[in-house]
């Protein structure tokens, strides 16, 4: 969502925490590279994190087998989802990768650290999902709970579903003719995701797999990360001139309509003049 890390190239999806890491030195887990590991999204392909020794970890040495294998789930289960509204439509939707790291990985859109959050690369059409974050989203950003971090997955496979649509290369193209509009056609583009997800939550509460409390897990956690908030924690101050992600409000605004409606219709960001 966002902030792009050094030597990243087109990466959706950073969550906006990059800056707050930053202002406040956070080291997560220390830097470089290593320290990655296989894991199974869910539909029977195996996707490698690359590591220098070429060594994954093996799932029954893992300590966070528990969080994994729901990350896993989750992104499947989402994936699923998206899959059955596409196919309603007429279109064929093409099934991202889920890549857990630790520390640093290399990706189609080049190397990130946990620095930059989760995040969406439509060059292989990957989510790479650090999962300290998950630790730092309950301690440092008050935003705990199973249903958060789903909202969190969920967001980056939305920008999958752009990638899908040809949103995101249309809002590249935008941005290139016009500058000036470059930090407002992020926020767009981020809200829509947050939406999405949104669309994504609706389904699970309609099947009866979620409790009210969970929805209300998801709607902390996009207020948690808001460009506002994140801003006049790490510095004291708010610039609305360089948000790209958009405010808690408007965070918590897009993800609620997406979960109300359960209609990706109804996430036409670009289509509104007040966000």
């Amino acid at each position: 969502m966002g902030g792009l890390p050094g030597g990243m190239r087109g990466a959706g999806g950073g969550l906006g925490l990059t800056g707050v890491l930053i202002f406040f030195a956070i080291q997560l887990l220390g830097g470089g590279g290593g320290g990655d590991y296989d894991v199974d999204p869910g539909f029977g392909e195996r996707v490698a994190a690359p590591d220098p020794t070429g060594r994954g970890i093996p799932a029954s040495q893992d300590p966070e087998r528990d969080l994994r294998d729901f990350s896993a789930y989750v992104f499947t289960q989402a994936q699923n989802s998206w899959e059955k509204t596409f196919d309603d439509q007429g279109r064929r939707y093409e099934r991202a990768k889920l890549v857990l790291f630790r520390q640093g990985v290399n990706t189609g859109c080049g190397s990130a650290s946990s620095a930059v959050g989760p995040f969406y690369c439509p060059a292989d059409q990957r989510v790479y999902l650090d999962l300290s974050f998950y630790r730092d989203m309950t301690q440092e950003l008050d935003a705990s709970g199973d249903f958060a971090w789903a909202y969190v997955i969920a967001h980056e496979v939305g920008h999958h579903v752009q990638h899908q649509l040809g949103t995101s290369d249309e809002v590249q193209r935008l941005k290139a003719e016009d500058s000036d509009k470059a930090n407002e056609l992020s926020v767009r583009l981020e809200l829509q995701a947050d939406c999405y997800a949104g669309v994504w939550g609706h389904s699970v509460y309609k099947a009866g797999d979620l409790e009210q409390g969970d929805v209300e897990e998801a709607i902390t956690a996009s207020g948690a990360i808001g460009d506002d908030r994140l801003q006049r924690r790490a510095t004291g101050q708010v610039d609305p001139d360089s948000f790209t992600h958009g405010t808690s409000e408007q965070r918590t605004k897009w993800f609620k309509t997406g979960q109300g409606e359960g209609r990706p219709e109804a996430c036409d960001t670009f289509g509104v003049d007040e966000l």
